[in-house]
């Protein structure tokens, strides 16, 4: 989750702005104390960014008991005469760093005139990034131990053994080592969270953006505040009811949110895109019908894995589990897909003579497809789905859940079933957490 293109790898292809209009009534909670933000320097490299830490109830039910800080830090209006308030944002995730999201994109994600208006303020929300994260394993060390070798998600039959046993092992390490932190890490506390901070900035009601998963933050704020809310923009069309299960799907995670489904009707939107712009327009079409290629080169990587010299002179397998999750992630936006291209003609291409030599533009998208798992920014903090959306209870069937998966979206289907796993196993559920409608 770095710089340049951050902003595009969070937004759905087909982003949506909707105003809020409030339709039911914030449930009572006992009152919790508005913090006060101190708001200082986050260093001489951030001149133009003010940084802080506040601390929120943990349980808002305990609203004097033990407390969780929050990492936030803001960008000021650039004309403070005219200054509407704050913008809020949420980068997605769930997982993603609000602090790093705008320290990283504030000053070219929004129009001069936004930014004249608004003071734009991200947070970390708890449990993430710097604000008290969720750790899985007692040391940073043994986490990336744990998961050295793995494949992003299984396809054989001994990889679907080996990536639920990875599952069962991550989900007692997580409710061994944070259990109090999951037990209150729902969207719902979020929003609550985000409501004090409303008021500790001193506006009235919430102008908020939020992406991806921001949108469920979003929706979830709106139902709990509805007559706090000034605007809201929401990027990126989730359903609730899919997320939470709410609306009586019963499989697993990855399936109800059917970012499979869209994740392949966009490639496939994509490769139609290159095959219409030709061998001058698309690396692909170089190769012949773009669809052919890449659906043979991703057949070869399954046995014939590509390595890769990146700029710094490591290298890194290109598998095709890897190579179909660099996909997904870049079809994010319209504008990465020449890359996108690009990279997969270069890996169409790749021979045994030529497999350990740099391929340069290919390597260089690696290491941001590498840097910006949206999910996976840290392994703790992507289990919020886990206390809050509602399991298939049936952790041993995700083969067959998967292969369904894969019929009804070839290559993404499979890869966004097995993202809940974890969850099936970890059996902490935030009671405060919002499931709808």
């Amino acid at each position: 989750m770095k710089p340049t293109r951050f902003f595009r790898r969070l937004s759905v292809a087909a982003a949506v702005a909707a105003l809020i209009v409030p339709t039911t009534t914030a449930v009572a909670a006992p009152k919790s104390v508005v913090p006060q933000i101190a708001w200082g320097s986050c260093g001489a490299e951030l001149p133009a960014f003010q940084c802080a830490s506040v601390e929120v109830p943990t349980d808002y039910d305990r609203p004097n008991g033990p407390t969780t800080a929050i990492a936030l830090t803001r960008l000021p209006a650039t004309d403070p005469a005219r200054r509407i308030g704050t913008l809020f944002t949420n980068p997605g995730g769930p997982g993603g760093s609000g602090v790093d999201f705008v320290q990283q994109m504030g000053q070219t994600a929004y129009q001069p005139e936004v930014r004249a208006r608004f003071d734009i303020l991200g947070f970390d929300p708890r449990e993430v990034g710097k604000s008290d994260p969720v750790t899985c394993f007692p040391t940073a060390a043994e986490e990336a131990a744990a998961f050295a070798g793995q494949p992003a998600y299984p396809v054989t039959a001994e990889e679907e053994r080996a990536y639920t046993a990875l599952s069962l092992k991550l989900a007692i390490g997580c409710k061994t080592t944070s259990p109090d932190r999951l037990a209150h890490y729902s969207t719902a506390n979020v929003a609550r969270d985000m409501d004090l901070l409303r008021q500790a900035v001193g506006d009235d009601k919430l102008s908020y953006v939020g992406y991806s998963y921001g949108i469920y933050l979003g929706a979830t704020y709106a139902r709990l505040f509805p007559n706090k809310i000034r605007a809201f923009v929401l990027d990126g069309t989730l359903s609730p009811e899919w997320y939470s299960g709410s609306n009586g799907d019963r499989r697993p995670l990855g399936a109800r949110l059917r970012q499979g489904e869209g994740a392949a009707e966009t490639f496939e939107q994509f490769l139609a895109e290159c095959e219409k712009a030709g061998p001058n327009g698309c690396a692909l079409a170089k190769l012949g019908d773009p669809k052919t290629v890449t659906e043979g080169m991703f057949e070869r990587l399954k046995n014939q894995p590509v390595v890769l010299t990146l700029p710094d002179g490591s290298t890194v397998t290109v598998t095709y589990q890897v190579a179909v999750q660099a996909s997904f992630f870049s079809m994010y936006s319209p504008s990465d897909w020449p890359a996108l291209a690009e990279s997969l003609a270069q890996l169409a291409t790749a021979s045994e003579k030529t497999r350990a030599k740099s391929a340069t533009r290919a390597s260089e998208l690696l290491v941001e497809w590498n840097r910006r798992k949206e999910e996976y920014a840290s392994i703790g903090t992507a289990l919020q789905p886990c206390v809050e959306a509602r399991q298939s209870g049936r952790p041993l069937a995700y083969p067959q859940y998967a292969d369904a998966a894969e019929k009804r979206a070839p290559h993404f289907g499979r890869m966004r079933l097995w993202i809940g796993q974890p969850c099936e196993f970890l059996g902490v559920r935030d009671h405060d957490a919002f499931l709808g409608p």
